[in-house]
């Protein structure tokens, strides 16, 4: 059972430092190039994404890449809403 747990443990931590290695230039590339309330806005919507992408059950990995992907197609969906919604010239 200890070494199940550590083993679990050691997944965990892995997995948030793959997450967080995603997520870190995701956001700063979003607030470089969009501003820090779409970078706000994508943050939400990665995190949301995190929670809609399951992984099996006791899986020991997880494709964060996937969830970026999805996060920055809410990014260009809202950027097609916006430019819509501007007034034309």
């Amino acid at each position: 059972m200890n070494k199940e747990k550590s083993f679990c443990n050691s997944t965990c931590e892995d997995q948030i430092k793959m997450a967080e290695r995603e997520l870190s230039p995701f956001i700063r590339a979003v607030t470089e190039l969009f501003g820090p309330e779409q970078a706000r806005l994508s943050r939400e919507d990665w995190l949301d994404e995190s929670e809609l992408k399951d992984s099996p059950p006791r899986a020991t990995s997880r494709d964060w890449r996937a969830v970026t992907v999805a996060a920055s197609a809410r990014l260009a969906n809202r950027g097609t809403a916006y430019s819509r919604a501007e007034p034309l010239n």
